[in-house]
């Protein structure tokens, strides 16, 4: 085992800074909130092991008590254990993420990762009808309003817990052509293409939202609590948008992460990851 040392090799005044600001957050939360990103980002690794007690202790300037209370919820979460004459070990890998290695941000390469994120993930279908599309709706599906539509709501699971909950509205046509048990048992994407349609372009845009009284239900987080929200908008061959998608994450159960290089083309290609 070897011990990442790079929070030590500060300051002490440095990383009094880092937990003394104005944050209401308590300040074992604090503590643990900068090693879980010490934790996530790397810096330390699985099976590495993380400072002595004492020395984050001294370190932080903070009490014995505050550094077990963070140790605690980190261990809760499943990214450190805590064994007497062994310390604490890093137990976070990458490898238990949803997705691996970014994708080619192709058509192909996205249905193929929303395929994965389906198939290691549970869902749960909360309602499954035919209705009329409202104003806002058959706009984006480029529609009169009045259409009929199905719309679907869904809630996600990744370990037993809420990972998204959706709102998915899909041209009458597409939707008649699977079930509900479908819906339970196959990404929706992988359905679409199922039916014979090709998804040509996808229009996306991520943004952040305040749970309301039902995503907060849904996704076992507290009302007013911070989400994030992605729009989703799958157009096919004949550029007929045939699906528009609203999606919400809490931030601690998702991350989308994108990076730019340089293609054969000398073009930059983006390359997208979902995680967790």
């Amino acid at each position: 085992m070897t011990s990442n040392t790079s929070l030590l090799n500060k300051t002490p005044e440095g990383l009094l800074n880092t937990l003394d600001d104005k944050s209401p957050l308590p300040l074992y939360h604090r503590l643990y909130v900068l090693l879980r990103e010490q934790i996530i980002s790397g810096s330390y690794r699985n099976g590495e092991s993380l400072p002595p007690e004492n020395d984050l202790v001294q370190n932080f300037g903070v009490s014995r008590i505050t550094v077990r209370r963070a140790l605690n919820d980190l261990a809760a979460e499943g990214l450190i254990t805590r064994a007497r004459g062994r310390g604490t070990q890093v137990t976070y890998s990458e490898n238990t993420a949803i997705m691996g290695r970014p994708v080619i941000a192709s058509i192909d390469g996205l249905m193929a990762n929303l395929s994965i994120i389906g198939h290691n993930t549970s869902v749960e279908v909360k309602t499954l009808d035919y209705t009329p599309a409202i104003a806002p709706i058959a706009e984006q599906l480029n529609v009169e309003p009045g259409t009929i539509i199905q719309h679907v709501t869904r809630v996600r699971y990744l370990k037993n817990e809420p990972f998204s909950h959706s709102q998915s509205y899909l041209l009458e046509d597409i939707g008649r052509s699977f079930t509900r048990d479908d819906l339970i048992n196959h990404a929706l994407v992988d359905l679409i293409q199922k039916a014979g349609i090709t998804i040509e372009h996808v229009q996306q845009a991520i943004t952040c939202t305040l749970a309301d009284e039902q995503a907060a239900r849904l996704l076992k987080t507290s009302i007013g609590a911070p989400l994030l929200k992605l729009r989703r908008l799958f157009i096919d061959s004949d550029e007929r948008p045939i699906n528009y998608s609203e999606i919400l994450y809490t931030p601690d159960r998702f991350e989308y992460r994108m990076n730019w290089s340089r293609g054969t083309s000398n073009n930059l290609e983006l390359a997208q990851d979902f995680q967790r």
